[in-house]
């Protein structure tokens, strides 16, 4: 009796040994299929079809912008050149150096030294200005280092002084420096696009060509 007790027994244990061997042999089979749904998986539609960000897919606009510190420049210039439309000693005077050592080479030929010299000239010859109409043309602004500029231009001015129209055209260089948080007109210098050829040396006349005969 007891050793069919063991032999069912040993059989039983047999019977749940190959049992764990078919249940292991069945987990390894799946296993590789677990691997595949672990991989990489496809995009989906929606991150298929996501756009670029708009920033780089919209190409940089083209700027227009000076160089740093020329707005403050161009501010000073302009001042100028609105006062003298308006005849206005004040706004014109203004954005200059108030220095003694303030030169300015006048249209006329003249040189003045010093900002009050300025002011009396303008102050002497504005009253007599009317219908003032100033056109500048050509501008550009060089920047020399954070405190330094060169503006240049090219202008068109006509007005009635003294009740006489006149006319006049030139080129005109201004240099600024920063003083403090202000851009000031260090130094103008303006002459006649149109000089008198009388008062040009012969070593810098312009040759006219002669004009072509046509038959």
């Amino acid at each position: 009796m007891k050793k069919f007790v063991f032999s069912i027994a040993v059989v039983l244990a047999i019977a749940s040994f190959a049992f764990a061997q078919n249940t292991n042999s069945s987990t390894t089979k799946v296993r590789p299929r677990t691997t595949n749904t672990n991989a990489t998986p496809s995009p989906t539609p929606k991150q298929a079809s996501s756009p670029k960000p708009a920033a780089t897919a919209t190409p940089a606009k083209k700027t227009t912008a000076a160089a740093p510190g020329s707005e403050g420049v161009l501010a000073a210039f302009n001042k100028i050149l609105d006062g003298i439309r308006h005849a206005n000693v004040d706004d014109v005077t203004t954005p200059y150096w108030n220095s003694k050592q303030l030169i300015l080479f006048n249209n006329n030929g003249t040189v003045t030294r010093g900002w009050e010299q300025m002011r009396k000239n303008r102050e002497s010859s504005y009253p007599d200005m009317k219908d003032v109409k100033l056109e500048v043309r050509d501008v550009h602004v060089t920047m020399l280092g954070r405190d330094g500029a060169l503006v240049s231009c090219l202008w068109t001015q006509s007005l009635t002084f003294k009740g006489v129209p006149e006319t006049a055209t030139g080129r005109m260089t201004l240099v600024f420096k920063r003083l403090g948080t202000e851009w000031k007109a260090i130094h103008l210098h303006t002459s006649n696009d149109r000089p008198d050829p009388s008062r040009v040396p012969s070593s810098e006349q312009v040759s006219t060509p002669s004009p072509t005969n046509k038959p």
